[in-house]
């Protein structure tokens, strides 16, 4: 085993999932040591993600179509790809955050179902949904990392499928400690109560 990448040794960010040495045995570009460079080149993947998702020819045209473990496996990968060897596969073991590994298919099913049933009955305004779709996804936390990120992309996809401007989520990068991310988490820790206002609040302040 080769030696583990100097940002393992880094404090985590409030609320973050800690990777574990096997996890960080993925990380493919060699050049990376710190959490600062582990965050630039994330954010370089998933800008080319972005380009993917929502310019030209993109992946899906219905939110039918969104709303599948497929496709969300899909876009972790497309997010992750160039930095980790495992983008876009379930976590297999147990985190500080999430449901347990054999649980990960049948939760994601669930609540992907749920907010379809949602979307096609109105259940929610989009918005709302949107919010309501992330928080549950994190909840599960189906990858070994990126689960914020990527989940807060799919709810904004869904937005942008049925013609709605995708959320400012604080208005600046929540990756790293900041104000906005410690607000960001507690606000998630609401919704675990059952209080969504204050995720909705934040998602589109």
């Amino acid at each position: 085993m080769s030696t583990p990448p100097g940002f393992l040794l880094e404090p985590e960010p409030d609320g973050a999932t800690p990777l574990s040495p096997e996890d960080a045995e993925g990380l493919k570009p060699t050049w990376i040591a710190t959490r600062g460079e582990l965050n630039q080149a994330e954010m370089a993947n998933i800008t080319q993600a972005v380009i993917w998702a929502y310019v030209g020819r993109r992946p899906i045209a219905s939110v039918e179509e969104l709303l599948t473990i497929s496709f969300s496996d899909l876009l972790h990968k497309k997010m992750f790809s160039d930095v980790w060897t495992w983008a876009g596969r379930h976590r297999r073991s147990q985190t500080n955050i999430g449901v347990e590994p054999y649980l990960i298919v049948p939760q994601m099913k669930l609540t992907l179902d749920d907010a379809w049933f949602w979307h096609e009955h109105q259940t929610y305004p989009p918005t709302e949904l949107a919010v309501r779709l992330h928080h549950r996804l994190v909840v599960v936390h189906p990858y070994p990392n990126g689960n914020g990120r990527h989940t807060r992309m799919m709810a904004d996809l869904y937005l942008h499928l049925v013609g709605m401007q995708r959320l400012s989520w604080g208005g600046e990068s929540l990756v790293g400690d900041s104000e906005a991310r410690r607000t960001y988490i507690e606000a998630v820790i609401a919704a675990n109560g059952h209080d969504i206002k204050p995720l909705l609040e934040f998602a589109t302040s």
